[in-house]
């Protein structure tokens, strides 16, 4: 899974996603091209969320249709969950939410693939349960994504023991590269990160058996409207992802 964090406009959403098909096309890697039509969990009142819900899932379904890839988007409360499936093919739910009953069984309700983002508050044990709420709605179209785990109040760490706990509840689980580095509750309001260890992260993910990787990326981080601190700059991706390939031929 891979794109930018917010779908800011048409004409950069495409571009991204033109640039990554062709990637993954070349390297035979499956992809979901990942972009949240809003942002919900914002530090500040003032920070970016978006670009209209409407406008920008409409973005998300030109993208699957042109480039024939699946598409990935998080939802925040249960109404949304039938508007996102009309547009997407995955339904993320967002770390903060993952214990939200209604939620999951909305999502599940919908019959699209629900993506749950582990609490960096939870144990990977306890998702176990997120996952039986989908599967108990009548949907076992589950994937796990790690994110990290609270570590003091601005940092996170990653304890990969938890990939093959969660594999054990046969789901697919995903690393993501880019949020497990955030540095969050920074006194500016705004989340830093460490993007030069994004390939530390993948790397060990895939040692350990990791079904996917998520990673976010754009051509200019800086000038990202949304988490551009822990982004992986756009003409870093391929180079990455030719390591990641030759270390999963290796380790499979």
């Amino acid at each position: 899974m891979a794109g930018p964090c917010a779908i800011e406009g048409e004409e950069i959403a495409l571009q991204i996603a033109e640039q990554i098909v062709g990637i993954t096309d070349k390297l035979r890697i499956p992809f979901i091209f990942k972009g949240s039509y809003r942002k919900a969990n914002r530090s500040r009142v003032d920070s970016f969320t978006g670009i209209g819900d409407e406008k920008a899932l409409k973005i998300l379904a030109r993208i699957s249709k042109e480039f024939g890839v699946p598409t990935v988007t998080d939802i925040h409360e249960t109404h949304e969950a039938a508007m996102a499936a009309e547009y997407v093919d995955v339904l993320q739910i967002p770390a903060f939410l993952c214990r939200q009953t209604d939620l999951l069984i909305a999502a599940a309700a919908t019959g699209k693939t629900v993506n749950i983002k582990k609490g960096q508050f939870l144990s990977a044990s306890s998702m176990r349960f997120a996952v039986d709420k989908v599967k108990e709605s009548g949907n076992d179209k589950v994937i796990l994504t790690d994110r990290g785990n609270t570590f003091g109040y601005q940092d996170l760490i990653v304890d990969y023991r938890g990939i093959p706990e969660m594999k054990s509840f046969n789901v697919p689980v995903v690393m993501d590269c880019t949020h497990s580095l955030q540095q969050p509750n920074q006194a500016s309001g705004v989340t830093g990160g460490k993007p030069e260890l994004i390939e530390t992260i993948a790397k060990a993910a895939i040692a350990v058996g990791v079904d996917g990787l998520f990673i976010e990326t754009h051509p200019a981080p800086e000038n990202a409207k949304s988490d551009g601190a822990n982004m992986l700059h756009l003409t870093l991706l391929e180079q990455l992802l030719v390591k990641l390939v030759r270390l999963r031929q290796a380790v499979i």
